[in-house]
């Protein structure tokens, strides 16, 4: 089995790309948790209903977020109210929250939840929050701190970070597959998706199991870097290297992973780094990494998997 491991709008593109390509007993994709946070009272959990609506096909294929042909009454109807509609949820997504939020406080696990979905959605292919446990990301900025959503969406990441804090990751404990911690089962390699390091892959690797997971591994370990020609494909990951004082680059990627993967896939944009990434220890691989479309995912996908590292992990 191939353990990956993602975040949001980038990892979830591959993830539909590996899902294309493997059967769902050879894929195991495990989900970020740190953004996940409670609004308006109901349990939102941002990665994990990414991956699921991109593997499900449902997705907004311009944000890459949320629900195609969403509509907006809800929001709507709450800014007539004077509520908080700084985070938006649309009325389909809303039905998640919803029924998630009654599942948990009806004692179903978060990912009890996720696997319910899943099916209802029809998507094969396992999906894992990273914990059932609370891991919480909180920003240090030059504002004070802010938890994740409010640095993220409220604040459009406008304070300058200082810091990172996964709240909960020292005492979380992996979720579970087929009553296996994640961590436990028999990987056979492991992807870092495209994803940010670190909002969205180090609260996973945060927790001590997880770290123990990378460290004791057997198998081999690939990263895919957010990072093309300087430039952060989605999000703030370059902002946030900036001002923890990293140049944006792919080799401020691999330095990042050093230690935990064995090769880095970089775009072909960033060919001039492979020298200096290899100098780390991370073998650099150079392919067309930028994920315009569906085809660009299977295509990425099929090439990482052919790859010797990771060819006879799944055949």
């Amino acid at each position: 089995m191939i353990v990956a491991l993602a975040g949001g709008v980038g990892g979830a593109k591959l993830a539909q790309g590996l899902a294309g390509i493997l059967p769902p007993e050879s894929l195991a994709v495990v989900a970020n948790v740190g953004d996940d946070f409670e609004h308006l009272g109901l349990h939102v959990s941002p990665d994990l209903d990414t991956i699921a609506y991109t593997l499900a096909g449902i997705a907004n294929p311009v944000t890459g977020w949320g629900v195609a042909d969403e509509t907006w009454s809800f929001m709507d109807a709450l800014a007539r109210l004077g509520g908080e509609t700084w985070f938006r949820l649309g009325d389909r997504d809303l039905a998640t929250h919803v029924e998630r939020t009654r599942k948990l406080r009806s004692g179903a696990s978060l990912t009890e939840a996720a696997r319910a979905f899943l099916s209802a959605y029809g998507v094969k292919t396992p999906v894992l929050p990273a914990s059932d446990d609370p891991i919480r990301t909180f920003v240090a900025t030059d504002e004070g701190e802010l938890a994740f959503q409010h640095y993220f969406v409220r604040r459009q990441c406008a304070p300058r970070l200082c810091g990172l804090e996964y709240r909960g990751a020292l005492s979380a404990r992996p979720s579970r597959l087929a009553g296996t911690p994640w961590t436990e089962l028999k990987a056979t390699a492991a992807i870092f998706c495209p994803s940010n390091p670190y909002l969205s892959i180090a609260p996973i690797l945060a927790m001590p199991a997880a770290r123990d997971w990378i460290a004791r591994r057997r198998f081999p370990a690939l990263a895919v870097s957010p990072i093309v020609d300087g430039r952060a494909l989605k999000g703030p990951a370059a902002k946030i290297m900036r001002e923890l004082g990293e140049e944006p680059s792919a080799v401020a990627v691999a330095r990042w992973y050093r230690g935990m993967v064995d090769a880095l896939a970089i775009d072909e944009s960033d060919r001039g780094c492979a020298d200096e990434i290899a100098a780390l220890g991370v073998t650099p691989i150079v392919l067309d990494i930028v994920m315009r479309d569906a085809a660009d995912r299977a295509r990425l996908a099929r090439q990482l998997l052919e790859l010797p590292p990771l060819s006879g992990a799944w055949r």
